[in-house]
């Protein structure tokens, strides 16, 4: 049974989130705190995490970087669940690795069918080969990523987009096909997400971010180092 840690100071959030969960088949644990939070995700692994943005001690996004660096927790995915609605946020909440975002008020059966599309899309089988292209190289089988031999540190949905692209060097991609292919088809996110993604993706690789092209009007191509 798939466990997800909530970590929400509210307690009927929490009651809520955790009775639709249940009823899901799904296995919730609670954390308060963004301290008892970060201890729960490192103590229990916990196969997804449902994370407030606003909890008492800590700003969810200090949580999510805190799982983000540590390679116990660094890839499991995080939904966020906050009152902040603005676009903003979201861009801001996926920018720093989130994988979905709900906001409140939120319908529990939604949020379950999100938690639900997640780790379908997290429980797909990776190719275990090595794929090196130029100074960039990609090993699923340690989920591991360097770039002119230093290691990346990438959020489990940018190792998914990475890899798609290196395996389909020199083809054109375009966003609903990444959206399919990386997210899945039942995942609540848009088109922009896949920008957002990607941009940072491309911060993260340095200079060789600039082998992710942009063809205007059309998608995405990872240019061949080969």
């Amino acid at each position: 049974m798939p466990r997800v840690l909530v970590i929400d100071d509210e307690p009927d959030i929490v009651d809520l989130v955790s009775h639709h969960l249940k009823s899901g088949g799904l296995e919730p644990v609670a954390a308060a705190t963004g301290a008892d939070g970060l201890r729960q995700a490192r103590e229990l692994l916990p196969d997804l995490i449902i994370l407030d943005l606003m909890l008492p001690d800590l700003e969810g996004t200090e949580v999510l970087r805190a799982l983000r660096s540590d390679d116990r927790t660094r890839a499991i995915p995080i939904i966020f669940l906050s009152a902040r609605s603005a676009e903003v946020d979201r861009v801001v909440g996926f920018e720093l690795g989130g994988d979905d975002y709900v906001t409140k008020p939120f319908s529990p059966r939604e949020l379950v069918l999100r938690v639900r599309a997640v780790l379908r899309r997290f429980a797909d089988p990776e190719p275990v080969g090595m794929v090196q292209s130029g100074s960039l190289v990609i090993d699923p089988s340690r989920h591991r990523v360097e770039a002119d031999g230093v290691e990346i540190e990438l959020t489990a949905t940018e190792f998914r987009l990475l890899s798609y692209f290196m395996r389909r060097a020199g083809h054109v991609l375009g966003r609903d096909q990444l959206l399919d292919a990386v997210w899945g088809d039942e995942v609540f996110v848009t088109p922009r997400t896949v920008d957002t993604h990607i941009q940072r993706l491309r911060q993260k690789l340095g200079s060789a971010g600039q082998r992710i092209e942009t063809v205007r009007g059309v998608g995405y191509r990872f240019a061949d180092g080969s």
